[in-house]
């Protein structure tokens, strides 16, 4: 694109137009990857769904795998990284957390509270019911969710009260749908009021279950050692956004995940597996990244 083209552009509005676009698409339910579902919310707050666990993908055994990450903002820009603990590794932001905590100080009791590990599962599902977007239903898509739903998932396969009968959300035949309630408090999304329906076949026929069952997604792959940065990467970024001096971090916050992600801060795990790790990630790499960014949305 020339500079006169650029300069016309300008004057049409239509660059700002695409950004506008592209940062709408980023903050859409699936952040821009359509692998991944997630439901929405009307004005006041609150949203409905109903969808269904699905068996774990083929030459996978489980039907879910868990992600630790980061989120927090320093003197030197935002920390979003997902953790090597995932991998069972050491990790530089939860040493340097450990750290803080065993000071025995409040004031970095609190940072460390600020920027510690937030726990997501992710399964694939098939979305029975959505509301908000109902060319979603009957598709299979990826899932991303917190303790409290799994937590829910926890209970109906292994129920408090001898009376309730146990049930494998997970399974086509004799699983359950899951209908997905969310209300805003304190400014989150809560899921206490989701709940599992009576147990009951996702299909009547075995050949479209098992046309589902191959839509489904790998996920083992979304924690192949190749999606992580190295440790040296993460703790050149870590430096970069804590720079020189130490402030109160400011962390993205989307849903209730207070229940039972706080992170052991106290213990340090130190495992001995150091992964194979995608490309560094420094605040002048960052920079030319986005500058290289946007030139491309230009050049389009």
């Amino acid at each position: 694109m020339s500079f006169s083209d650029l300069k016309k552009q300008s004057k049409l509005g239509s660059l700002t137009s695409k950004l506008v676009k592209e940062v709408e698409k980023m903050n859409t339910a699936s952040g821009g990857d359509d692998r991944l579902w997630k439901p929405e919310v009307d004005k006041s707050g609150n949203g409905y769904a109903v969808v269904r666990f699905l068996p774990a993908p083929d030459k996978e055994d489980i039907p879910w795998v868990k992600m630790y990450s980061h989120a927090f903002q320093g003197p030197g820009g935002w920390y979003m990284e997902n953790s090597l603990t995932t991998l069972g590794s050491k990790d530089p932001v939860s040493e340097h957390n450990s750290r803080l905590w065993n000071s025995g100080v409040d004031s970095d009791k609190e940072i460390a509270r600020k920027q510690k590990r937030k726990l997501s599962y992710y399964a694939n599902i098939y979305v029975v019911k959505d509301p908000a977007n109902p060319s979603n239903e009957g598709g299979v898509f990826l899932y991303k969710f917190g303790k409290k739903i799994f937590d829910k998932i926890q209970e109906a396969m292994q129920p408090e009260f001898e009376d309730e009968t146990p049930v494998n959300p997970f399974d086509f035949w004799q699983g359950a749908d899951f209908k997905i309630k969310i209300k805003k408090v304190a400014g989150f999304w809560n899921y206490d009021s989701s709940e599992f329906a009576a147990p009951a076949p996702l299909l009547d026929d075995d050949e479209a279950l098992e046309a589902v069952w191959k839509k489904e997604y790998s996920l083992q792959e979304l924690v192949a050692t190749d999606k992580f940065k190295s440790y040296d990467d993460l703790k050149t970024r870590l430096d970069y956004v804590l720079g020189a001096k130490r402030s109160t971090p400011v962390v993205i916050e989307e849903e209730d995940t207070s229940r039972g992600e706080l992170e052991e801060l106290s213990v340090s795990r130190t495992p001995t597996r150091t992964p194979v790790a995608a490309g560094a990630g420094t605040g002048d790499q960052d920079e030319d990244d986005a500058l290289s960014y946007f030139q491309k949305l230009a050049e389009e």
